[in-house]
């Protein structure tokens, strides 16, 4: 088993969320290495979690808006473990469930920690997901003329 710490600074056990304005969240569709639309999306709420023990890992809630009617919440896996630091003890992957419609749907997160102090934190996080199996598990579409094998989403938040 891997354990990944954030960096030597880490924010105080408890929640914290997200100030309106101080996040960012995009949606883009690719073709193979083309983007063929990218939208912003708007964060309804974003809330992360540190534990009391050191065992415990951090657990993020993002809530986004797709458009209309639809909401979407990406949560990262509070069970699993972290899949392991990408680089400097900054960056690491997990696992976390992009849920549309009631619908969970498995998702890789890399997610690089910009700044850290005791009080804040700000992380930007971005997954690729697999267009076709998205929108057969979940029913999420795209307008009709817009190509796409691909979907990034990229978030970024300062939660303090």
């Amino acid at each position: 088993m891997t354990t990944v710490t954030l960096p030597t600074v880490s924010p105080h056990p408890g929640r914290y969320a997200v100030a309106p304005g101080r996040s960012f969240v995009e949606l883009s569709a690719r073709y193979g290495p083309l983007p063929t639309r990218r939208r912003r999306l708007t964060l309804a709420g974003a809330s992360l979690m540190m534990p009391e023990s050191d065992d415990d890992r951090p657990v993020f809630r993002f809530d986004f808006d797709l458009g209309g009617t639809t909401g979407a919440s990406l949560v990262s896996d509070e069970h699993g473990e972290p899949l392991g630091p990408l680089s400097d003890g900054r960056r690491l992957q997990l696992t976390a469930d992009l849920v549309i419609k009631g619908v969970a749907f498995p998702a890789l997160l890399a997610l690089r920690v910009v700044s850290c102090a005791e009080d804040r934190l700000l992380v930007v996080v971005s997954a690729r997901l697999p267009y076709r199996l998205l929108s057969r598990a979940t029913g999420f579409r795209l307008p009709r003329p817009v190509p796409a094998t691909e979907l990034r989403l990229l978030l970024a938040g300062e939660f303090a």
